[in-house]
């Protein structure tokens, strides 16, 4: 893929400053680039690599004052952060634009198929499974019986989706996710062993979601774990059955939703955070890395920290107060010598 300049600039609604026709064929960073990379600047930090910079092409503000001569052809933008981000996901989709069925893979007779899709050898589709529109199932993936996608769903290589799964649009899932996996019900037993309790339920998940490597969401023990519209999910997060993520929360890696919980929208969670089954977290929360969730968050756009969960201020006054313990141990040390020592030199009138 190579791109001249005046190409990138048209693109992106920019304004040329040197060599139009310059070619560029690879993207990196400005500090880093080699001849024929386009780079960016846009924090004013990373300015003295721009009079240094190997780069053919450099994305910069239209604000930008030069204070050196540079070699890179310049194409001036509004926002240089933002143009760069368009031309990163043009990049990526020409990197990914795949079609086409690869052999071996396996496709049922009874599933249906929309149009421009990509499915990649050794991948399987299930019976009365439907695909839509600009689907691309990445090698070795696995997509069950009766499992819907909507169209621009992207599966990456060794995704498992389980029967009766339903995905919605602009859906990407990256590789070694497992969805509709049976939840953890085991019922107790008289003699201390547990037995199976079918889940029968599925995973619905809407509209422009994307969850990461390894991550897992269980399907429902009856009726379905619904992932909202609009939400993030990191690499390895366990999602419980009954589980509902409300639209447009972002949950960073190796957090644990436990079973029926409901997390509202908008909600903003930090890595290993633990949350108990069967509570309910607040519109707007904002929830720092490692936090153990045991008890209903009720009060919207609150941020909250703690093994176990308090109010943000608090925990921040928590941690002032430890870092001065040594300091307050050996003062309380100090005032109990003196103690000891006035009752020794105390003398006691008969």
């Amino acid at each position: 893929m190579q791109f001249t300049a005046q190409e990138i600039s048209l693109m992106l609604n920019g304004t040329i400053e040197g060599n139009p026709q310059v070619a560029i064929s690879k993207l990196a960073k400005i500090e880093e680039a080699s001849a024929g990379a386009l780079s960016f600047l846009a924090n004013p930090r990373y300015e003295q690599y721009l009079y240094s910079t190997n780069a053919s092409v450099v994305i910069v503000n239209n604000s930008l004052a030069l204070n050196g001569p540079v070699n890179a052809t310049l194409i001036r933008v509004n926002d240089a952060y933002n143009a760069f981000s368009v031309l990163l996901e043009k990049y990526n989709t020409l990197k990914l634009n795949k079609a086409g069925i690869e052999q071996p893979s396996f496709i049922s007779p009874s599933a249906v198929t929309g149009s421009n899709i990509y499915v990649g050898a050794f991948a399987y589709i299930g019976d009365g499974a439907k695909l839509g529109n600009n689907c691309k199932i990445y090698p070795n993936t696995y997509v069950g019986d009766n499992v819907t996608l909507g169209d621009n769903v992207t599966l990456f290589s060794g995704v498992k989706i389980y029967a009766d799964c339903v995905i919605g649009n602009n859906v990407i899932i990256h590789s070694g996710a497992v969805i509709g996996s049976d939840g953890f019900g085991f019922a107790p037993t008289a003699d201390g062993s547990y037995n199976k309790v079918n889940q029968i339920g599925n995973v619905v998940i809407e509209d422009n979601v994307e969850i990461g490597a390894n991550t897992t969401i269980d399907c429902a023990t009856m009726g379905s774990t619904v992932i909202r519209k609009g939400v993030k999910l990191d690499n390895l997060i366990q999602i419980a059955h009954n589980v509902e993520i409300g639209s447009n929360t972002v949950i960073a890696a190796q957090s644990g939703i436990s079973g029926s919980t409901k997390i509202g929208e908008n909600v903003i969670m930090g890595g290993q955070v633990g949350v108990v089954g069967h509570i309910s977290i607040a519109k707007g929360s904002q929830i720092q890395a490692q936090t153990g969730i045991n008890k209903s968050v009720d009060e919207e756009g609150k941020k909250w920290a703690g093994i176990l969960v308090q109010p943000y201020q608090s925990f921040l006054r928590s941690q002032l107060v430890v870092q001065q313990l040594p300091e307050l141990k050996k003062r309380i040390e100090e005032l109990e010598k003196t103690i000891a020592e006035l009752r020794n030199n105390t003398v006691t009138t008969p």
